[in-house]
């Protein structure tokens, strides 16, 4: 089984390879189109801004090619973000796989700081991504950025406001939190799709 690693300029690559190597799969770097179309589990993660990722993946045809990807695909933070359809941050037009919207945290009685930094809990899981996971797991959450509840919301998470922790349309899956740096919790989501 081939597992790729999208290659964009956005930051978390490197810890998301690493994850997967305690799960004991190996995966390929890359933003050659045939190498992620040829891919059987696709990963779409990221640090970073919006627009300047966006013009990143447009300059090198890689967003037609993962709107167009039939096999299990997974966005992790900015990565999940850019698979919806509309971002606040630079007023960014996104990929559109999610009719979710992007926005951004306002402080509420001055109690939530922005950027949200650490660990929160996960809630009404409905996935096959979140097999032995239990309701109010905590993962690893480090944005200033939300997706808004929606009909393909499948977890969701409150920081002065419920939104979506996680999201699945067909073959696509979105979490907003760092599998990657979420300890066993993250470790089984990893080992989830990986299985799907």
């Amino acid at each position: 089984m081939k597992t790729v690693i999208i290659q964009y300029n956005a930051g978390n690559i490197q810890s998301v390879l690493y994850a997967l190597e305690r799960i004991g799969c190996s995966a390929d770097v890359t933003d050659d189109p045939e190498q992620i179309i040829q891919a059987d589990k696709v990963i779409f993660p990221g640090v970073g801004e919006a627009s300047t990722a966006m013009n990143y993946l447009k300059q090198r045809s890689l967003d037609r090619v993962i709107i167009n990807l039939k096999q299990p695909v997974l966005g992790i933070c900015l990565g999940m973000q850019l698979m919806c359809k509309h971002s606040e941050e630079n007023n960014t037009d996104c990929l559109g796989i999610f009719d979710e919207k992007i926005s951004r945290f306002t402080p509420v009685n001055g109690v939530n700081k922005i950027p949200q930094i650490g660990w929160n809990t996960i809630e009404h899981l409905k996935s096959p991504l979140f097999i032995g996971i239990k309701e109010s797991s905590y993962c690893y959450y480090v944005h200033s950025f939300y997706a808004s509840l929606g009909e393909h919301t499948i977890a969701t998470t409150h920081y002065g406001i419920g939104y979506s922790a996680a999201l699945h349309r067909n073959n696509f899956f979105g979490v907003q939190f760092h599998p990657e740096k979420s300890a066993e919790a993250g470790e089984q989501i990893l080992k989830n799709f990986i299985a799907l």
